[in-house]
């Protein structure tokens, strides 16, 4: 160790002891300390304090800015001050930042509570709504009898995230989900029939039977696919926001409204993986038009969010890149529509990505600023009192938007839609064996066409040795 690391570890070591609490009262053999030998502890620790002041000084004078504006390149500091001294003052503050918790929505006055909406804004929301719980209750029931394989994850609790970031969309848009990405298919237009279809693995289903629960993808409607593991398309999302950024400052392309908006959803189990942290950083180094948006159930599956996490505010992370990190009450669909209308307008004036947390867990009897609530005996009751969609319908009501009779209308339709959409994947055929290997190779015939011109699966000899298909 250098002179300077034991100056700097005794001093540091000595204001420790001297403040801490445990060490608050001298140990009983330095009780008759002699005056001579305090005074020469004072003397060292006024050298050291010069030393401190001295590697500072020289610090700075290789840091400081040439006339061009440009920083010097520090040069290699002597043996004796290999440490830098520890930095005092208020740190850098970034002015674009914004952060904006729940507590700042909640303390708005009640007149204000809820942005204006159109009696045609908020039918459409409230049949969005209705549509995403209809659809994953009707999933339910297929389920346990039979007509869907594999795991299928619902979503019923959450459409108010769904409705309210998705509506706000333009058809160029980009939405990336996650395994629980039925109800974001629909809000981005791709019809309840060609879900459910893909939902029954059938040939008639958006990915050709191909995708199932967890892999949705459309291209006419610009949903990038369903993603099985976690964290798994964020970057797809980060490289679609890239690509409609290139599009309109290089190739000219985009839309009159501005950049295209890419929304990237994930869960609260995401936010401790890697690439979370990396697409945060290239986003905002590009400022890329993407919002990340971060369904907090509070669970990772089986893993609870504040067993997992050092800060289970997750919304905090996005000052930390630069970018605004907004929470939201992701039960309020007009609240989460409020937030995500500035997030999409802000990204398509080439201003960056934001990181929005929408906070769904209470639907469950969860809260962060409530720890008792996690043992609440009464979960379903507060989860009534909570319900999106009895929210909006009583929204709409009181404020004469519509009545009663035209949101039992809404809810009709839909439920015929919902019918529908069984029947037709019912009725549906199955994919034939011909398409087994179809969209595995770039070319075609590399593997899954033999020399005839036929594909080789359709050989009676191919299933030989292997399990039958």
């Amino acid at each position: 160790m250098g002179s300077m690391e034991a100056i700097l570890s005794a001093q540091i070591a000595s204001q420790f002891f001297s403040t801490n609490k445990f060490m608050a009262s001298p140990v009983p053999q330095m009780q008759k300390q002699s005056d001579a030998s305090r005074r020469q502890a004072e003397k060292k620790e006024m050298n050291n304090d010069s030393a401190v002041k001295i590697a500072g000084k020289q610090r700075q004078q290789q840091l400081k800015p040439r006339s061009g504006g440009d920083r010097a390149r520090p040069s290699p500091a002597p043996s004796a001050f290999a440490v830098r001294p520890l930095r005092r003052g208020p740190a850098r503050r970034l002015g674009s930042v914004m952060a904006v918790s729940s507590d700042v929505l909640k303390a708005a006055p009640a007149a204000a509570a809820y942005p204006a909406v159109t009696r045609e804004e908020a039918l459409e929301l409230y049949e969005d709504m209705i549509l995403g719980r209809n659809f994953e209750d009707m999933c339910a029931q297929m389920y346990y009898r039979g007509k869907m394989f594999g795991f299928v994850h619902l979503y019923n609790g959450q459409e108010a995230v769904s409705t309210g970031f998705i509506k706000q969309l333009n058809q160029p848009d980009c939405v990336v989900s996650t395994y629980r990405d039925h109800v974001h298919a629909l809000s981005k237009g791709v019809p309840a029939r060609a879900v459910m279809a893909e939902l029954f693995g059938k040939a008639t289903g958006c990915c050709r039977g191909q995708g199932g629960s967890m892999h949705m993808f459309s291209e006419p409607h610009n949903l990038l696919g369903g993603f099985a593991f976690i964290g798994e398309g964020i970057p797809v999302a980060t490289g679609a926001a890239f690509a409609a950024k290139y599009r309109h400052e290089v190739l000219k392309q985009s839309s009159p409204d501005g950049l295209d908006v890419t929304l990237a959803f994930f869960g609260d189990g995401t936010c401790n993986n890697g690439q979370f942290f990396e697409c945060l950083n290239m986003a905002q180094l590009w400022k890329l038009p993407i919002i990340f948006v971060v369904e907090n159930n509070l669970w990772a599956i089986g893993m609870s969010h504040l067993r997992s996490t050092s800060d289970p505010e997750i919304w905090k992370k996005g000052p930390a890149f630069g970018m605004p990190g907004v929470h939201v009450d992701g039960m309020d669909v007009l609240k989460v529509r409020e937030v995500a209308k500035e997030a999409i307008d802000r990204a398509r004036r080439g201003e960056g990505p934001t990181l929005v947390e929408c906070e769904t867990y209470r639907f469950r009897g969860h809260s962060l600023a409530d720890p008792d609530e996690l043992r609440r005996p009464d979960e379903k009751s507060h989860y009534a009192a909570r319900d999106p969609i009895t929210s909006l319908k009583k929204y709409i009501i009181e404020q004469n938007l519509a009545s009663e009779a035209e949101l039992k209308s809404i809810e009709k339709k839909i439920d015929d839609v919902v019918e529908e959409a069984v029947e037709f994947a019912d009725a549906s055929p199955l994919p034939p064996r011909s398409q087994l290997l179809e969209n595995v190779f770039a070319d075609p015939k590399g593997f899954g066409i033999g020399p005839d011109g036929k594909y080789r699966c359709e050989d009676p000899k191919f299933t030989q040795g292997t399990a039958q298909v």
